[in-house]
């Protein structure tokens, strides 16, 4: 799907598990019940909706703003790095605070920091922002979990949950579509002013239906120097990742000392959390087999995922002359069969053997990339549009049966860590497969133009007989100066190596996914009780 689950962003993201029902309250009935999963579904909505509603926006920002799209692309990456940094908080957070106050303070920090996205006047700004808005959008999905599972009783939480899944699958679809055509006939700051309605409809009802159901809190120590770490190292790495073409890499000083302190960092943090009492993520789950290579395979399947999505609206309205809105129309089938197929595959994760299904998956998507890796300058709306449908099916293959693996096994006190860990390591490959996938078609385009462009003094000096040669007659004939002529005849060969550049990303992108099957089959089968168990928690 398009980032914002992200799409994906624009994909359907795979939040943290609850740890379960807060203990307490009877459950909701009547027409409180039906508000209160009215409310947190609007919440989450929104949540999914702004991870891949600003993909299609990218190229009006970036010009808007004055800067390239390439940097442009940090509006995406910023959100899901404060994003993923916040999730393995949400723990810690709900037991000082309570699940209720926490998730309408989200909810009306995310209204705020939109706002503000919204009111931006520069790049670097609105980049602050969106970290503003990552940071406290963290706890929001796996909250509306556990009180939408609070709020049924426990013979239809799974019906619940399959709810809340279409809702997050809907997102994906909505928001290229959306943020297209607002980006087309408003502008571009109301994808972040329609957050504003929905997200105070959603925390006033929530706070008018939960507010005398909150759950227990007490007092536990923090973290602070492995949050600290954690923040240090992912942001170095982060902002390496997003000014490393802009500064030339490691030609560059300032990346130099970006990389060494994102090693250093990561280094520290990891002795420092495996050997304080209250580390602020849980890196001993690393210890189990289906943890470890769950985690990696829906990590790196993620980032590959991700970066491809923000990927093709670039390429489409760059280079193929869509609109914002004609390149959401294009891409916003890819959720059409994952809300199809993701119930059955929720009902029977438990019954079939996940790996299989994850390994369909990957399967799928390799033969998505396969296909994307042939367009050309002279592909149809159609023809993009058959691939991005394909691609849903293996989306609802993908995060319903990973989750389980890596939730398999593990005792309900770990449940939370384990789903904030394995959640923060996901968001973050997102936002890295994000900046590699640009930084990378950028360089695969410089190359395919120095190839292109090799022979054109040889074809300049021939004969005025040759195609190239007739070519800069008929652009002079049309009334074009020689100067002009040659801008045109170079943004043709800009648009056949920004297009083969792609499709080198789609094709290898492809490549990796069919190799990644191979980290699936190192997990174990989850047991078939696990499998249903933990079945609601990948939506």
């Amino acid at each position: 799907m398009s980032a914002t689950a992200s799409a994906a962003p624009a994909s359907a993201p795979a939040p943290a598990r609850p740890a379960g029902p807060p203990a307490g309250p009877a459950p909701l009935e009547g027409s409180a019940r039906l508000w209160g999963t009215i409310a947190l579904s609007l919440a989450t909505f929104m949540n999914v909706l702004d991870s891949s509603i600003a993909n299609v926006s990218i190229p009006a920002i970036a010009g808007d703003l004055g800067v390239s799209p390439g940097q442009g692309t940090w509006v995406i990456t910023s959100f899901g790095v404060a994003n993923a940094i916040s999730v393995p908080l949400t723990g810690f957070l709900t037991q000082r605070f309570g699940a209720v106050r926490l998730f309408t303070a989200s909810v009306l920090l995310f209204v705020i920091a939109s706002w503000l996205c919204g009111l931006a006047p520069s790049l670097e700004l609105l980049v602050a922002f969106r970290v503003l808005q990552g940071l406290v959008a963290g706890p929001m999905i796996p909250l509306s979990q556990t009180l939408l599972m609070a709020s049924y009783p426990r013979s239809q939480t799974g019906k619940a949950l399959a709810f809340w899944g279409v809702t997050t699958l809907v997102a994906p679809v909505v928001g290229p579509l959306l943020g297209g055509w607002i980006t087309d006939h408003i502008s571009w700051p109301w994808i972040f002013y329609i957050n504003v309605p929905v997200g105070l409809l959603a925390a006033a009802v929530t706070w008018g239906i939960y507010r005398h159901r909150e759950t227990p809190t007490r007092r536990l120590p923090i973290d602070g120097v492995g949050l600290a770490l954690l923040v240090l190292w992912v942001g170095a790495l982060q902002l390496m990742l997003d000014k490393g073409k802009e500064l030339d890499w490691f030609a560059s000083g300032e990346i130099v000392a970006l990389a060494v302190l994102a090693a250093v960092g990561f280094v520290v943090f990891v002795i420092w959390e495996l050997t304080d009492k209250h580390p602020v993520v849980d890196l001993r789950l690393f210890g189990g087999r289906n943890f470890t290579f769950g985690v990696l395979a829906i990590s790196v399947g993620y980032g590959l995922f991700f970066g491809n999505v923000v990927l093709m609206p670039l390429w489409l309205q760059q280079w193929m002359g869509y609109t914002a809105t004609s390149a959401g129309m294009a891409l916003a089938p890819v959720g059409l069969m994952a809300i199809v197929l993701t119930p059955l595959v929720g009902k029977k994760v438990s019954v079939w053997d996940p790996r299989w299904m994850a390994t369909v998956a990957f399967l799928v998507f390799g033969l998505v990339l396969w296909m994307r890796s042939g367009f050309s300058t002279d592909t149809t709306f159609g023809q993009v549009m058959v691939p991005t449908l394909i691609q849903g099916i293996g989306m609802a293959l993908f995060f319903i049966p990973l989750t389980t693996i890596v939730m398999s096994g593990q005792p309900p006190e770990r449940i939370a860590s384990a789903a904030g860990l394995s959640n923060f390591v996901r968001i973050t490959a997102g936002a890295m497969g994000t900046s590699i996938a640009t930084t990378l078609w950028d360089d695969r385009a410089a190359m395919h133009h120095a190839h292109l462009t090799e022979q054109l003094p040889a074809l300049a000096a021939q004969a005025t007989g040759t195609p190239f040669g007739q070519a800069m007659s008929g652009l002079s004939a049309a009334g074009l100066p020689q100067a002009g002529a040659w801008a045109q005849i170079n943004r043709l060969i800009d648009q056949q190596a920004y297009t083969r550049a792609a499709d080198d990303i789609f094709l290898g992108s492809a490549v990796l996914f069919v190799a990644l099957i191979g980290l699936i089959w190192l997990t174990r089968r989850p047991g078939r009780a696990a499998g249903a168990v933990d079945a609601g928690g990948a939506h």
